[in-house]
């Protein structure tokens, strides 16, 4: 009778496969990769799984859609190696970029805030290397932009990036600086520092160049802030499901934890 409850007790790969879509490779994958514990096998070779192995694989399913993949595979060899404090680790460390991630959403959204009433860029002296015409006779100590705008250089400077990244924004249409007709100075005035302040900040929320040159593009354009504000709720929007998703995950975790005890 003891034989029969430990047969009854034993799952095999298709009967977690089939409980989540999976195929039973990705089930043998996953074992493979430590993120199931090691199987039993039967007399003839054939793979085990228990309920542990199905709570383990619930686990990594629950963690995959806040942690990501290598995370979360990462989570789970750790504790199936008996090292549960280096997954606490790395729960943690999701956990504190989901809180820099929302803190970037607000800086953006300042940002968008800011677009109703650019703050005036105050006139400052050109600094060496700071413009892009090498060849000018006219001293730089001496040539400051027209009251409101900024060359290159203090701009750079006020956002904290080099001015090598705002003239590559500018190669992508992102920022459009005009042209200091005596010395050939990139100047830029209120809606080119605004439009490189809004680069900046999208660009620290994980937006590639080629998704923040539209939204910069319709802001410019009559459609006015529509598109910048509808990304930003849907980056809200994602990052809510993120952190719903980590606590998920750390519900199923602490199942699987409680259950090996």
């Amino acid at each position: 009778m003891g034989q029969n409850l430990q047969r009854r007790d034993r799952l095999r790969p298709v009967d977690l496969a089939r409980a989540h879509g999976l195929s039973t490779q990705a089930v043998r994958n996953y074992e493979e990769a430590g993120i199931l514990p090691a199987t039993g096998r039967t007399p003839h070779g054939y793979r085990t799984y228990t309920a542990l192995h199905a709570g383990a694989l619930r686990a990594f399913l629950a963690l995959l859609p806040g942690h990501g993949h290598r995370t979360a595979a990462s989570v789970m060899r750790a504790v199936n190696e008996g090292a549960d404090d280096e997954a606490f680790r790395l729960v943690d460390e999701s956990h504190a970029q989901l809180l820099e991630d929302r803190s970037t959403l607000r800086a953006v959204e300042k940002a968008l805030r800011d677009l109703e009433a650019p703050a005036a860029t105050e006139p400052r002296e050109a600094s060496p290397g700071s413009a892009g015409s090498p060849g000018s006779s006219t001293p730089r100590t001496s040539t400051a932009p027209p009251p409101g705008n900024s060359f290159i250089g203090p701009l750079a400077h006020q956002l904290g990036i080099r001015p090598a990244t705002l003239r590559t924004w500018e190669r992508a249409a992102l920022v459009h600086p005009r042209r200091d007709p005596r010395t050939g100075y990139r100047v830029y005035d209120a809606a080119a520092a605004r439009d490189a302040r809004l680069t900046h900040q999208l660009r620290r929320g994980g937006y590639p160049l080629e998704q923040i040159a539209p939204l910069i593009a319709h802001v410019r354009s009559a459609g006015g802030l529509e598109p910048l504000e509808s990304a930003l709720a849907d980056w809200n929007g994602r990052l809510s499901a993120r952190g719903r998703a980590l606590l998920a995950g750390a519900a199923e975790l602490e199942a699987y934890l409680r259950a090996r005890g």
